[in-house]
């Protein structure tokens, strides 16, 4: 295991910690909140980061990084090396992957998909791809 689940906290969240070293990451360090482990996979050096959120059905995987004040919830799926970052929301059945980064004020959502190398800092919605 990676990491572990602290108590849920007012928000219905848990904090994580990591276990192991991996990536940037270091034993002990605090990550941000997840719902429980369903969104965030044991596998891989993806890591919640910061105040950011994954809760729902959403999950994270692969590389990725999901980091600041960001939420990622619904059934939304960050993965391989996509960064999500700022005050960025992905949510409802939004996918970011590959090298994809969604960053600032961003909202994707609906079946948005954003992959390979897109950068994205404004809104995407149903059926939109970049």
């Amino acid at each position: 295991m990676k990491y572990k689940l602290g108590n849920k906290e007012g928000n219905g969240l848990c904090r994580i910690t990591a276990l192991i070293d991996f990536s940037d990451v270091k034993a002990g360090d605090v990550g941000g909140y997840v719902g429980g482990e369903k969104n965030l996979t044991q596998k891989g050096d993806c890591w919640v980061y910061d105040n950011a959120k994954i809760f729902g059905d959403a999950q994270v995987s692969g590389g990725a990084q999901v980091r600041e004040n960001t939420k990622v919830s619904g059934n939304a799926l960050v993965s391989g090396n996509a960064k999500v970052y700022g005050n960025a929301w992905v949510c409802n059945n939004a996918k970011v992957y590959g090298n994809a980064w969604v960053y600032g004020n961003a909202l994707v959502y609906g079946n948005a998909l954003v992959y390979d190398n897109a950068r994205v800092s404004g809104t995407i919605r149903d059926g939109g791809s970049v």
